[in-house]
């Protein structure tokens, strides 16, 4: 017995320490294995930042290119309203020489014959000498009367040839105002159709959530009730968010913790730095969105009572932009607005802006103050037509607040 457990000593000994080998090995390779997850998630956090501040740096340039946008677009709505003027001045022209017209158009025959045979025209009507007399001076009553009706007649033609000839002159600057805004507006466009196609993959839950309450909006009858259903559905998301936090730090998942952490955040605080602060007082913090004048103040009246926003006339074809730094929550045609977009600024306020022809963001959209959203529908300066306007409503918590303090009187 004794000489086999001597013989079997050996193996023993080789056995463990073959075990002992195993167990570094693997340990080893754990150790490598960590050393290389940590590095993974070290370099996809560097991308991820990298990521974010090209992103911002490429939100700021659109905000640059639409800056230089709208000087182009001011100098278009320059002409636009000049050229509006003289063609209310030149149909003002038409009008009165019509009326003049008009009232003249029984006279005239008379006119003409008296002009061609004074005394024949006299002497064709028997009366008596003082029933001739007063008939010669209501003539000449008349005649002066007539003077001063051609007198007007020519100044009203003279005002109607200078209003042409004005809107002849207008018409080349307004075709080189267009021009250069369309210059500035095709570089812009670049910037946005090079933004969409770089969108990160990042904000891929917030998209996805975004479209969930947007889907429920637009099934709601009022813009109030589809702002309630988009901050009720933030809601669910924070509250979803800070369950998932709490389970994960229970199971000692730091990644998904921090992924949870993330997530409410960005529902508690859709805009991220910079947000409005639910105390907030207007002291024009807001861009105006669109270069223009506003035509419907809030509480002016309107077929639906009191206007509850302000609606801007803009120069055709305006480029639109975000008055506030937010998240788009809303972004698709919504009942009588049609095209519609709905900003949360934080702090329980959301900008709502319709009358778009095209919208150039997407659900889920982190903007920046000033960043490039739309385009409004173009039109005719001079024209009679229906001019389009940008409607733009200012809510807190869902409820219409006025919002020309907040926004400033130029950009």
């Amino acid at each position: 017995m004794l000489t086999m457990l001597v013989t079997l000593a050996p193996a023993v000994g080789l056995a463990a320490s073959s075990t002992e080998a195993d167990t570094r090995r693997d340990l080893r390779d754990a150790e490598r294995m960590s050393a290389q997850q940590l590095a993974a998630r070290k370099d996809a956090a560097d991308r991820a930042t990298r990521a974010a501040a090209e992103t911002l740096r490429l939100a700021h340039e659109r905000v640059e290119a639409a800056a230089k946008l709208r000087l182009a677009e001011s100098a278009t709505a320059d002409v636009a309203a000049r050229i509006d003027a003289l063609a209310q001045r030149r149909r003002d022209a038409e009008q009165r020489l019509k009326v003049r017209a008009e009232a003249m158009q029984p006279l005239l025959p008379l006119i003409e014959r008296l002009s061609l045979y004074p005394a024949e025209t006299l002497l064709a009507v028997p009366a008596a000498p003082d029933e001739a007399l007063r008939g010669v001076l209501v003539l000449q009553g008349l005649s002066r009367q007539l003077e001063i009706e051609a007198e007007s007649l020519r100044r009203d033609q003279a005002e109607l040839d200078a209003a042409t000839e004005a809107l002849r002159q207008e018409a080349p600057r307004l075709t080189d105002a267009e021009v250069a805004q369309k210059r500035e507006a095709d570089a812009l466009d670049q910037e946005i159709a090079s933004a969409h196609a770089a969108q990160a993959t990042a904000e891929a839950q917030a998209n996805q959530a975004a479209s969930q309450a947007a889907a429920a909006a637009t099934r709601m009858e009022t813009l109030r009730s589809a702002l309630a259903a988009l901050e009720a559905q933030r809601r669910a998301d924070e509250a979803k968010a800070r369950e998932d936090e709490a389970r994960a730090e229970r199971q000692k998942r730091t990644a998904d913790a921090h992924a949870a952490r993330d997530r409410e955040a960005v529902a508690a605080h859709p805009t991220g730095a910079g947000a409005i602060a639910s105390g907030a007082v207007p002291n024009g913090q807001f861009q105006p969105p669109v270069i223009g004048v506003v035509v419907k103040g809030w509480g002016d009246q309107t077929d639906g009572g009191p206007a509850t926003g302000v609606s801007y006339h803009a120069p055709p074809g305006a480029h639109v932009i975000s008055p506030c730094g937010g998240r788009v929550v809303f972004a698709d045609s919504f009942r009588s607005y049609g095209l519609l977009l709905i900003v949360d600024c934080g702090g329980g306020y959301h900008i709502v802006l319709s009358g778009f022809d095209r919208l150039d963001v997407k659900l889920g959209q982190s903007l920046v103050a000033g960043e490039p959203v739309g385009v409004m529908p173009t039109w005719e300066p001079g024209s009679t037509a229906h001019r389009p306007a940008l409607y733009v409503e200012l809510r807190h918590d869902g409820q219409p607040v006025n919002p020309a303090p907040w926004l400033r009187t130029s950009s």
